[in-house]
């Protein structure tokens, strides 16, 4: 089985964090977490070293051609935002997706990919501060300012930086599973799973008190049971809260409702019994919450874009093929 070639889009003047987000995902071995090996490289338009606005060197091995031969190409960040992109560029991204490759533009790499006119007509994100100037540049693309990244089929956008984390991880998961991004995810200590559709720009959490520390604990044990009963109010009431508190603060710190966000952990439940067991879908459905086969397959195509059989075969298929990378 060949390895997946990833690209990675470096230029003079790249921040090393940007840089850091698809290195940490793709960069790295991590076969043990049954992923394949990824064929990770580091491309860009310049020769030789470039110099990172940190003041450090780096050494780019590949140059744009690497972007003919990628499965998934990705912007980490982008400068010069107004000024026409680079021909030899734009081409080879529009090469990239002519041929079938998944276009992956994270915080301020949307701006690139819109340059390339690969976005028109589409929606798309970036980081919330730079929304309105990429929606002047480019009116012709329905830009989300509230969310954490849009995934547009083949080309996904994200947000700033910690919001490219939660986009990479995206890919992993609809490209190899959920337990594998949830494995992924725990060894290099990020959160499982944060839809895209949820906020990207959310007040900081209040400092550490008892009844923050009831908040928290509250949401720990819906994440660690999702399959069970959790109502609204009994959800509050183990946080310590009124429920209008609790929704409010609930808002605030997870930026999505507590509804959304207890079937985005429902599905995730769902997707690892669908991956790792052959068990009925009344039962995948009743195990994950869901209460019906019906209910099942309904939040599977309104979030996933597929059914939950379909799923299985996918990744059922997947992981025995992973197996013996």
């Amino acid at each position: 089985m060949n390895s997946p070639i990833i690209a990675a889009v470096a230029f003079d003047g790249i921040s090393p964090f940007h840089l850091s987000v698809p290195c940490l995902v793709f960069g790295s071995d991590r076969t043990k977490l049954g992923l394949p090996r990824f064929d990770f490289r580091v491309c860009a338009m310049e020769e030789g070293p470039i110099r990172t606005d940190a003041g450090l060197e780096i050494v780019v091995p590949y140059g744009l051609a690497a972007l003919d031969a990628a499965d998934i190409v990705i912007v980490p960040s982008w400068k010069d935002l107004d000024a026409p992109l680079a021909e030899p560029f734009s081409q080879a991204l529009r090469r990239a997706h002519e041929r079938g490759a998944l276009i992956v533009g994270l915080c301020l790499g949307t701006f690139a990919i819109a340059a390339a006119g690969l976005l028109a007509g589409r929606n798309a994100t970036t980081h919330w501060a730079y929304t309105d100037q990429l929606q002047a540049l480019h009116p012709d693309i329905a830009v989300d300012a509230g969310v954490l990244y849009v995934d547009d089929g083949d080309i996904v956008t994200s947000a700033g930086v910690a919001a490219g984390l939660d986009c990479c991880l995206h890919i992993v998961r609809a490209r190899y599973g959920a337990e594998a991004a949830l494995r992924l995810a725990r060894h290099v200590v990020l959160s499982p799973h944060r839809q895209g559709g949820q906020a990207q720009f959310i007040e900081r959490p209040l400092a550490p008190t008892p009844a923050t520390d009831r908040f928290a604990q509250a949401l720990d044990r819906v994440r660690a049971t999702p399959g069970e009963a959790h109502s609204l109010d009994s959800v509050a009431e183990k946080a310590g809260l009124t429920r209008r508190t609790f929704t409010r603060r609930f808002q605030k710190s997870v930026g999505a409702s507590f509804g959304d966000w207890l079937a985005d952990q429902r599905v995730a439940l769902a997707q690892r019994l669908l991956e790792q067991t052959e068990k009925s879908m009344d039962m995948v459905a009743f195990e994950a919450g869901f209460g019906s086969a019906t209910s099942l397959r309904q939040h599977f195509a309104a979030r996933l874009k597929t059914s939950p059989m379909q799923y299985r075969r996918e990744f059922s298929r997947g992981a025995a093929a992973l197996s013996g990378v």
